[in-house]
């Protein structure tokens, strides 16, 4: 009896320690799926919030494009230019770039743009949104924002008018976009930069940035 019962024992031992082994790992998993929902649940909450930001700042882009002047055939918003680069410094380039997409979209519903603000707005967000995440510099982002709409979004908006507006190909020169868009981003820049800088100087701008910031 002694022998089974040892017997019986020692059967019983690699049980206990696969039972404690499960228990273990049930426990571990249960402290891997809570951290995994507060995960989530701070994700979802920094998307709300980037997402809030957004609509607002495409809000501001639409409303502020009744302040816009003709220009050869082109409306010319100096306040798109100031909420590209508020995406840029706030919420990140593509942000800014799905921002100033939805506004030309809006501009162009309500007639307050054409077809010209999409690559006069979104050139500029996308390329001070890269600059300022690679350098988190305000100048650089400036003539970022300077650069791609009235260079690169300029240049771009010739075959926009050509295909979209009905613009014959040569009544204009290709660069006949570049003038325009650069008056219109130079205005908007220079007012995003003092207010970009104001809002470094009293420390608004980074407390902004730490809300808007993934918490890990």
């Amino acid at each position: 009896m002694r022998g089974d019962q040892r017997v019986s024992t020692e059967k019983r031992r690699p049980t206990r320690a696969i039972c404690r082994i499960w228990k273990t790992a049930a426990s571990g998993g249960l402290a891997s799926n809570v951290f995994l929902q507060e995960v989530l649940v701070s994700q979802s909450a920094f998307n709300t919030r980037k997402l809030a930001i957004a609509a607002l700042l495409c809000a501001l882009a639409v409303v502020g494009s009744l302040f816009s002047f003709p220009v050869f055939g082109s409306k010319c918003a100096p306040v798109q230019h100031v909420v590209n680069i508020l995406c840029a410094v706030l919420l990140g380039p593509f942000w800014g770039v799905f921002v100033a997409f939805a506004a030309s979209l809006l501009r162009n519903l309500f007639g307050l743009g054409t077809v010209l603000a999409f690559p006069g707005s979104m050139c500029g967000a996308l390329l001070c949104g890269l600059v300022y995440w690679r350098f988190k510099n305000l100048f650089a982002t400036l003539a970022a924002e300077i650069f791609g709409t009235g260079i690169v979004g300029g240049l771009l908006s010739y075959p926009v008018a050509v295909t979209f507006m009905g613009i014959a190909a040569g009544s204009v020169a290709f660069y006949a976009f570049v003038m325009p868009f650069l008056i219109s981003t130079i205005g908007g820049a220079i007012l995003a930069g003092i207010l970009v800088a104001a809002l470094q100087k009293n420390g608004a701008l980074g407390r902004m940035q730490l809300i808007l910031r993934p918490r890990t």
